[in-house]
C-alpha cells in the first residue's frame, strides 16, 4: 500500500512538473512596467485614469460590466458633478414607471454603471457562449494583474506575423484571435483597441500603448478606489508606532536610570 501511495505521489509530481513546464515554455510572461500607483507611497494618476474611464465608456462597456462602481464614483478621479453629469447624459438605465412598467430612464449619478446585457445568458449568446467578465476588479483577480491586462491589449499578433511553426503548434487559422501573453495563446476576443481607436478629449496622442495603460489605471482604481486612503493611514500608523516606540525607550531608560 505504501509503495503504491508513493507511486501515485510520484507521478502526480511528475505530472504537475510537466504542465509547469509546458505553461512555462509556451506562455511568454508580460513585460514588466512601472505604474505610478504602485509601492506604499503610489497614487492613482488622475488624468490617466479619466482618460480610461473614456477608453471603456468608448469601447470595453459594450461587452464588459462594471458592476460595483456608481456613477458618482468617478467624482473620486477629481472630475465635477456637472462634469459626470455630462459624461452619462446620453445612458440610458432600465427602470419601472410608477405602475410597475419597465422603461429606461436617464442615467443618474446614483446609478450602478450600466450592463452591457440583461443578464448572464444573454452575454453568453452574444459572445460564442461565454459571457465576458466583470471588470470591477479584474486587477485584483489576475496574478500581476496591471502587467498582465496590459500585455494582454497588446499582445495581440496579426495571422500574417505568425510564424509557420507557432501556427502549426497551436493550431492557429486565419479565424483565430493569437495572443502572446494569453495562457493557449487563442483568445476568444478580438483585438479590442488600436491605434487613434479613442479620440482622447485632453488631446492626448491615442496609441495602443497609451490607450491600454490608461485603462488599466482606471481598472486598477475600480478594482481598489481607497488604496491612496489606505496607504495613508499606514503611513500614519507606522510614524505613530516609532514615535511610541521612542517614548517608550525614553520611559524605559528613565525609570531604570539609577539600576545602571
Amino acid at each position: 500500500m505504501r509503495k503504491l501511495l508513493a507511486t501515485g505521489a510520484i507521478a502526480l509530481a511528475a505530472l504537475a512538473t510537466g504542465a509547469v513546464a509546458i505553461a512555462a515554455g509556451t506562455t511568454e510572461p508580460p513585460p514588466q512596467r512601472k505604474w505610478h500607483f504602485q509601492g506604499p507611497f503610489g497614487t492613482y494618476d488622475r488624468a490617466a485614469a479619466q482618460r480610461g474611464y473614456q477608453v471603456y465608456h468608448d469601447v470595453c462597456a459594450a461587452c464588459h460590466s462594471l458592476q460595483l462602481l456608481a456613477y458618482r464614483n468617478l467624482m473620486e478621479l477629481g472630475l465635477t458633478e456637472n462634469q459626470v453629469k455630462d459624461l452619462i447624459k446620453d445612458i440610458t438605465v432600465p427602470d419601472l414607471n410608477d405602475d410597475g412598467q419597465p422603461i429606461d430612464r436617464p442615467a443618474r449619478l446614483s446609478d450602478r454603471f450600466k450592463k452591457p446585457f440583461p443578464n448572464q445568458a444573454a452575454a453568453a449568446a452574444a459572445n460564442n457562449g461565454k459571457a465576458p467578465p466583470d471588470l470591477s476588479v479584474i486587477v485584483k483577480a489576475r496574478a500581476d494583474g496591471p502587467n498582465y491586462l496590459h500585455g494582454l491589449l497588446t499582445g495581440y499578433v496579426p495571422y500574417d506575423k505568425l510564424t509557420p511553426e507557432q501556427i502549426k503548434e497551436f493550431a492557429v487559422t486565419k479565424d483565430d484571435n493569437f495572443n502572446k501573453y494569453f495562457p493557449g495563446h487563442k483568445i476568444a476576443m478580438a483585438p479590442p483597441l488600436a491605434d487613434d481607436k479613442v479620440a482622447y478629449t485632453d488631446g492626448t496622442k491615442s496609441t495602443l500603448d497609451q490607450q491600454s495603460s490608461d485603462v488599466v489605471e482606471f481598472l486598477a482604481w475600480a478594482s481598489e478606489p481607497h488604496m491612496e486612503d489606505r496607504k495613508r493611514t499606514g503611513v500614519r500608523v507606522v510614524l505613530f508606532l516609532l514615535a511610541l516606540a521612542g517614548f517608550m525607550y525614553a520611559v524605559k531608560r528613565m525609570v531604570w536610570s539609577d539600576k545602571h
